[in-house]
């Protein structure tokens, strides 16, 4: 298909249209090689658009081909619904045409180009706009009268980097409507470049954020094999990976192109079959030109078609893509791209582009573009000279409507790319009115107004201004300051209607929305949210921990550690509870922790206070024994005032086990240890006497002997008093060095809080243990010493007895507490008081008790004198 150029043209009337003038005498444009057109000729002075599209391109349906011997497909089609493009630029001009207060006495006029869809084509077309026509020579404008002012196109980056090679060198202005794309090309500066569609970093964003809403981490990644695919793979994978998102294979596909329409299954397509087939990858990203996604279809149908199968994927598809383009009657689209994706620039609705649709006829100033859409589209055949594509096709009668044609051939409403080019010529046009304006201010005539080119970039690269539907449209830096993309959900029916859900959107401010509710998915998922990640997600209360040799999607899930939990998906780590609360036994949710001490009101609180209470009524009840007996024998031969100071340092020891009973305080914490150590002390101090005094009253009964002068009270007093004083100095040294506190142990135990008395040191603990083990031990030796000593009261084999059961129980007492934790460190302190104290109790009282009460016969003088003789 030859190149199609049109031009829309009048100062004070009606436009004129017609092919591009070649020269004055001679206004013919060669058509389809043999068709001529003649014009009119147009008045100078005027402005002229420039408008470079695609419209003719091969496509790719599976009825339509014939498969050759060399296996090598041949198909050339029409791209309807590209024509849409060129219909909203001339709706633009007639729009602004008839607002007399826009441009007064001054019509637009444009020139429409067919590219082909190829990049190579284009420079022919931009010298033939801005040079004479067919001659192609730089410079050459022999009775060209058209005043290109500025130029439209460019759906791809390679088309637009084309246009933009030439049109720079001249200063014009060019007007890209597909999406903002970043030139990588670091030697290429295109300062003419004005984008009319958001920036391609927004739909990026886009991408992700659709990506990470369905938790999407295993995606593939089908580009084409050209700057546009480069740019898009560079952009788009920071971005991944920023997210924790993975591109489980990046494959590149060739384009086709109008030169060579052909193309052959080699290396590059059957690598994409073994990853499409093979790989488990639910979601491909989809990025490249109209030729290149072409191959892709081809490739895609054909497999199908063969297998009798249909690959079942989510498919997010690019801007430029329309999948209602490659819609044919064997259903292909309906099973392979429904509950696909795209990101369409995001317009305002403009009602009056419906009604310019429905008046439109292929009359003699369109036909020479429009009659090759009019005939594919309504398959008949035109009466004119333009353009015939089959003669036995049906004569057209030319009461055919465009709102007739299905949705797949032509949308009556307004595309996101149509949209675009409407603002860009509501631009252009806006830029013009404003040197119209100053000339009227200057009080210049309109005729001596000659507008060049170079002269709108001022005023493009910042411009504010409402379009004909009153949609407000400001552009910054050449760019697109607001707009964004809208997010659609093609839902395909079998007969071919499809829907174009607008399911979410993409801001420029990247504010993201998806509405879940209304997304259809493809078949194959039965409507089930479908999965793309490389492995399981890790549940909560796991985390995940990387494959070593793999990428960071590919991981294992441990579990984890103690008092750490995860509360979500595929946590990248795990989060430790706050010191008041432990994790539960799936780690995904902290508990408070109990807060525990040994309380008076549990169980093994209850019996070791009834134990305390017991003992010291027996102790009572023992002490009142001997106040009764005071004056017998047996009372009188211990030493009552050592007795009584024993009795009651054991009736204290008891009451102190009371000390470590209930919620831990300041003032329990100090008295509890120091109190419990010295009267211990005391006690063991007084058993100490006991048995020193034995052993010197058996040494002062042998005649002369030194030790008499030894015997009395004040020996006794002087033991328990100097042995009670070293305890009381270490205590002391305590309590004035680190003294014990309560504090909140919130490790020892899972799932705890334990009250409990911090020993400042343990040093200074120990010490005082170590003391009144060492007492015990020299009370032990002394009275083990004694045992024999013959004597009717003789306490030493008591105290023997006692001193081993008390150092037994202490013995126990250290390894039990070091390996106890919890309030069971306090209940084993408690019961060691105890048993050590019962001990002293039981050993050396009952006896004594048992003679006093039971046995009063052997307490009397007689019999111990009797004994002592013995």
């Amino acid at each position: 298909m030859a190149s199609i150029c049109y031009i829309l043209w009048s100062m004070f009337e009606k436009p004129d249209c017609g092919r591009c003038v070649k020269s004055q005498k001679s206004a013919k444009c060669s058509f389809h090689n043999n068709r001529h057109i003649q014009n009119k000729f147009y008045k100078p002075g005027g402005a002229v658009i420039g408008g470079i599209f695609s419209l003719i391109h091969p496509n790719i349906y599976v009825n339509n081909f014939r498969e050759n011997p060399d296996g090598k497909f041949k198909v050339y089609s029409v791209a309807h619904k590209n024509y849409q493009h060129v219909l909203s630029l001339l709706f633009a001009i007639k729009e602004i045409n008839k607002n007399p207060s826009l441009l007064p006495n001054l019509t637009l006029g444009c020139c429409i180009y067919d590219d082909l869809f190829d990049s190579g084509r284009t420079y022919e077309m931009i010298m033939d706009l801005l040079f004479t026509h067919q001659i192609h020579t730089p410079n050459y404008k022999c009775d060209r009268r058209k005043n290109i002012l500025s130029a439209i196109g460019g759906l791809s980056m390679k088309t637009s980097t084309a246009m933009a090679t030439i049109l720079s060198t001249y200063k014009i202005p060019q007007l890209v409507y597909g999406a903002s794309q970043t030139i990588r090309n670091g030697k290429m500066h295109f300062p003419a470049f004005y984008w009319m569609a958001p920036e391609e970093t927004v739909q990026h964003i886009g991408i992700v954020q659709l990506l990470l809403h369905f938790r999407w981490t295993w995606v593939g990644l089908i580009v084409s094999d050209d700057d546009d695919g480069e740019s898009f793979v560079q952009s788009l994978t920071p971005l991944l990976t920023e997210k924790s998102i993975c591109a489980a294979f990046t494959e590149k596909i060739e384009a086709m192109n109008y030169r060579s329409s052909q193309l052959s299954f080699g290396k590059p397509l059957l690598q994409l079959k073994r990853v499409l087939v093979s790989a488990k990858v639910n979601v491909i990203i989809i990025s490249g030109t109209s030729q290149s996604l072409n191959s892709l279809i081809l490739f895609l149908e054909v497999y199908e078609f063969r297998r009798k199968a249909y690959i079942g994927k989510v498919w997010i598809l690019p801007p430029q893509w329309d999948v209602t383009n490659t819609l044919s009657s064997n259903g292909f689209s309906t099973k392979t791209f429904h509950g696909a994706f795209s990101f369409f620039i995001h317009m305002d609705e403009v009602p009056k582009f419906q009604e310019f649709l429905w008046t439109l006829q292929p009359e003699e100033t369109l036909m020479d573009f429009l009659s090759v859409f009019w005939q594919d589209a309504f398959h008949c055949q035109l009466l004119s000279e333009f353009y015939k594509k089959c003669i036995t096709c049906r004569t057209c009668t030319g009461e055919e409507k465009l709102e007739s044609l299905p949705g797949h051939v032509l949308e009556m409403e307004l595309t996101g790319e149509s949209y675009s080019i409407y603002n860009a010529v509501y631009a252009v046009a806006q830029a013009l009115h404003i040197p119209r304006q100053k000339a009227v201010r200057d009080r210049r005539k309109f005729l001596e107004l000659n507008v060049q080119p170079w002269q709108l970039h001022s005023t493009l690269r910042n411009i504010h201004f409402n379009n004909g539907a009153g949609h407000e449209v400001q552009y910054v830096n050449g760019k697109l300051l607001a707009g964004g993309y809208d997010i659609v959900n093609w839902i395909i029916s079998p007969n071919l209607s499809f829907i174009k859900a607008k399911v979410g959107k993409i801001s420029s401010t990247q504010e993201f929305l998806i509405r879940e509710d209304i997304i259809k998915w493809n078949n194959r998922f039965n409507q089930t949210l479908p999965l793309s990640v490389c492995v399981k997600s890790c549940q909560h209360g796991y985390s995940k921990t990387v494959r070593e040799g793999k990428p960071f999607c590919c991981y294992n899930c441990t579990l984890c550690p103690e008092n750490m939990i995860s509360n979500q998906t595929d946590a990248d780590h795990c989060i430790r509870c706050p010191e008041d609360q432990y994790s539960n036994r799936n780690k995904d949710l902290c508990i408070p922790k109990v807060i525990t001490f040994l309380s008076c009101q549990e169980p093994l609180g209850v019996i070791l206070i009834s134990l305390a209470v017991f003992f010291a009524v027996v102790t009572c009840l023992v002490i009142q024994t001997f106040l009764k007996n005071w004056n017998t024998p047996i009372v009188k031969a211990n030493n009552r005032i050592l007795t009584c100071v024993l009795l009651s340092s054991i009736l204290l020891c008891y009451i102190s086990s009371f000390l470590f009973m209930g919620k831990p305080g300041r003032l329990t914490c100090l008295l509890r240890q120091n109190a419990f150590g010295i009267i211990f002390s005391v006690a063991v101090s007084c058993v100490l006497a006991k048995t020193t005094l034995v052993i010197l009253a058996f040494l002062a009964s042998k005649p002369s002997h030194k030790m008499r002068n030894w015997l009395g009270q004040n020996v006794a007093n002087a033991i328990v008093l100097s042995c009670s004083l070293v305890q009381v100095c270490i205590c002391l040294t305590w309590l004035f060095a680190s003294p014990p506190f309560p504090e909140a142990d919130m490790y020892s135990l899972a799932g705890q809080i334990i009250l409990e008395c911090n020993e400042g040191s343990l040093t200074m603990f120990y010490s005082v243990l170590s003391y009144i083990g060492f007492l015990a031990i020299v009370s032990f030796m002394v009275a083990f010493l004694a045992r024999k000593l013959p004597d009717t009261f003789n306490e030493a084999k008591l105290i023997t007895f006692s001193m081993l059961v008390f150092c037994s129980v202490w013995i126990s007492f250290i390894p039990a507490y070091l390996s106890t934790k919890g309030k069971y460190v306090i209940a084993i302190e408690v019961f060691a008081i105890l048993a050590s104290n019962t001990g002293l109790l039981a050993c050396i009282f009952l006896p004594k008790c048992y003679i006093i009460v039971l046995r009063p016969d052997l307490n009397s003088r007689k019999l111990s004198g009797e004994k002592r003789n013995h």
